[in-house]
């Protein structure tokens, strides 16, 4: 799993690429972490465009990282979701704690 990021004022764009599994997800989990323990942003978007796919470890990177900046006051939003991903994300409900844009 790769990520990029892009950090402005109190703003904080993370972009996946690849297999967002078990695997995947288990540094990337502690580098979302810092990332946002070293910007604060006030909003946090996470594009999901380079993810191949994705399982319920996603979901638990997503919830983490929506607590954090919870703790900011401030929001989670996802871009750019591929259609698998959708379909894990819609069945847990994670709609109902961040936004999804399309």
């Amino acid at each position: 799993m790769e990520i990029q990021e892009r950090a402005g004022e109190r703003t904080l764009l993370l972009a996946f690429s690849g297999e967002m599994d078990h695997h995947g997800v288990r540094d990337t989990l502690r580098r979302v972490e810092l990332a946002i323990d070293a910007a604060l942003p006030k909003t946090l978007t996470l594009d999901f465009g380079g993810v191949t796919f994705m399982d319920s470890s996603g979901i638990a990177l997503i919830l983490r990282a929506q607590q954090r900046v919870q703790l900011l006051d401030g929001n989670v939003v996802l871009r750019n979701v591929p259609q698998q991903a959708r379909r894990v994300l819609d069945a847990a409900g994670i709609s109902r704690l961040v936004t999804i844009k399309s």
